[in-house]
């Protein structure tokens, strides 16, 4: 989440409704955002069966890398500096004085395990879910055996995201020794995996860094007195009420608190005898959910639906989409020699192809001039793009017709409005009909 330096109000100040959940207690997964760790989210026992007849032959997904450290020390040592000189001042609270050592507990482990890279949770993240993929399809990872069937890893060639092929084909190599020699090493292609990045885009980059409707909409939201409110409220329960009152910019200082509460569980594994560093005690459940709620925004108008007049966020998706389609087509014509497409990416493309697909959550972009609530948008991050996020798609076989099926998160998911499954309520589509349903017929 940018820091966000507090601005003059730009216009009437937004009313944003937080969610329902926001009474202090203990912290609710929204509230991490695009942080959240991974959970799957459809029991496996519950899946539908394919129709009659039909035999798994490929599979294929595109997932975010797992749970990972901060990206740098920036939010530890810019509250850190504060603490410091509260420490020396006698202007910690109770509270505040355990703050401190614990931070930097963090912040070593942290630096132990890398700025960026994936933690131990992020790794059994995605070692689970490899592990689960082979459960789901024994019978597709028993033919790919027999076969000799290849199976190609790529990732957008970020340190995490090749871990996580990396970590993903070897849990799998794992299920069946007879995999492994089919793995492919990770291969890098930036233009498919980090397209925010590459030639395609290039617009969005310019949206980011110049769009002034844009900047004024997050300012806007962001320079609300709840969240003045919300930064006095955290700050007061580390440092005493005068040496807050010192304090010039509080809401970037709450916002690191806040940053550092986010990426905790993340590191879960690192902390003290496994049982988390506790960072909840210092952010209560209702700021945690503003800054929550603030940072979805952010992600929500600069990587997802955004507003309703433009397709600038996740137009340059359609180069993953179109992948999906043309490695199911290449298989049914009989051009492709693999087994399963496994690719290894990050928020800002997951949340772009959610957004142009059309997936729970990323249906409804904002009206321009109203700005994304809780209240009356479904988006969020710990939905759509938690640590570890996947889309994957499992093609089956009868004769000459090929069917799909969609897990998002592992949860079985229709395709947008207007692509007829096989039959009322079957996460089954024909490939035709889907080609049909997006225009590639």
């Amino acid at each position: 989440m940018r820091r966000l330096t507090p601005v003059l109000a730009l216009g009437a100040l937004l009313l944003t409704a937080l969610p329902a959940h926001a009474a202090d207690g203990p912290a609710h997964r929204d509230s991490y955002g695009t942080k959240a760790p991974y959970t799957p989210e459809q029991n496996p026992r519950t899946y539908q069966r394919p129709p009659v007849g039909y035999t798994p032959v490929f599979t294929e997904n595109v997932s975010r890398h797992g749970s990972r450290t901060a990206t740098d020390s920036e939010d530890g040592d810019l509250i850190l500096a504060l603490w410091d000189k509260a420490e020396a001042e006698g202007q910690l609270t109770r509270k505040g004085e355990e703050f401190g050592p614990k931070v930097r507990a963090l912040q070593a482990a942290m630096a132990k395990v890398g700025h960026g890279n994936l933690s131990g949770r992020g790794k059994q993240e995605l070692k689970d879910t490899a592990v689960r993929l082979q459960q789901r399809l024994p019978s597709l990872f028993g033919t790919i055996a027999a076969n000799g069937e290849k199976i190609d890893v790529v990732s957008s060639g970020q340190g995490r995201a090749v871990d996580s092929g990396n970590v993903f084909a070897g849990a799998l190599a794992d299920t069946d020794p007879a995999l492994k020699p089919l793995i492919g090493p990770t291969r890098t292609d930036k233009d498919l995996l980090y397209f925010h990045k590459a030639a395609g885009g290039a617009a969005y980059r310019d949206y980011i860094a110049h769009d002034q409707r844009l900047a004024d909409t997050l300012n806007s939201i962001t320079d609300q007195p709840r969240t003045h409110e919300a930064a006095h409220g955290v700050l007061r329960g580390i440092f005493k009420d005068a040496f807050v009152e010192q304090i010039a910019d509080q809401v970037p200082a709450a916002q690191a608190v806040y940053n550092l509460y986010a990426i905790a569980p993340a590191m879960s594994e690192e902390s003290p005898d496994g049982q988390g560093w506790g960072m909840e005690r210092y952010i209560s459940r209702s700021d945690a959910a503003w800054f929550g709620y603030l940072s979805d925004a952010e992600d929500f108008y600069e990587k997802g639906p955004g507003f309703a007049d433009s397709d600038i966020t996740y137009k340059m998706a359609g180069v993953l989409l179109d992948d999906f389609f043309k490695q199911v087509e290449a298989k049914r014509d009989g051009t492709s020699d693999l087994g399963a497409e496994l690719r290894f990416t990050h928020a800002e493309e997951i949340i772009p192809l959610a957004a142009l697909m059309d997936l729970p959550g990323s249906t409804k972009p904002a009206t321009p001039g109203e700005p994304y609530t809780y209240a009356d948008n479904p988006w969020r991050g710990a939905s759509v793009s938690p640590l570890g996020a996947n889309i994957q798609w499992d093609v089956f076989q009868n004769g000459n017709r090929y069917l799909v099926r969609m897990l998002y998160n592992e949860k079985e998911t229709a395709f947008k409005a207007g692509c007829r499954p096989v039959a009322k309520g079957s996460a089954f589509y024909d490939l035709d009909e889907l080609e049909r349903c997006f225009g590639r017929d």
